[in-house]
């Protein structure tokens, strides 16, 4: 969009939004969102493999920082060309991954406790990749 298609879009929505405080600064939220923001989360699910270009990463500039703080996990997950995705391990990105075809890699940004190793391994391998024809198989990176 245009910065006068963002300001009328934004003007358009202002009844309807509210101003919240970010770590990285003053920003605006849909006011029918606010209970949900305020409410106490489940628990996180102990691992997830988040795909290229996923909605929960697809951020930019400074926000970034809102899920990961340093610039070099930063540099990591948003490269300048094709994202890999992100590894989520109890809620908060900790690595990323590639698959090439039935071979999945992952790289740690930190040490994974056995518990954790395992559930991401079962992640992967209950990927719905149809027409594989050999079973998925982790290569960790570190």
């Amino acid at each position: 969009m245009r910065p006068a298609e963002v300001r009328t879009a934004f003007e358009a929505l202002a009844d309807e939004l509210t101003p919240v405080h970010t770590p990285i600064g003053d920003a605006w939220i849909l006011a029918s969102d606010e209970a949900r923001f305020l409410a106490q989360p489940g628990p996180p699910a102990l691992a997830r493999l988040l795909p290229s270009g996923d909605a929960y990463f697809l951020l930019w500039g400074a926000d970034r920082t809102l899920l990961v703080q340093e610039a070099k996990r930063r540099a990591a997950l948003w490269t300048t060309r094709v994202w890999p995705g992100a590894l989520l391990v109890g809620g908060e990105i900790v690595g990323v991954w590639r698959r090439s075809a039935a071979d999945v890699s992952i790289e740690t940004w930190r040490r994974l406790s056995s518990k954790e190793r395992d559930a991401v391994e079962a992640e992967a391998v209950s990927l719905p990749l149809p027409g594989l024809n050999d079973p998925i198989a982790v290569r960790w990176d570190r």
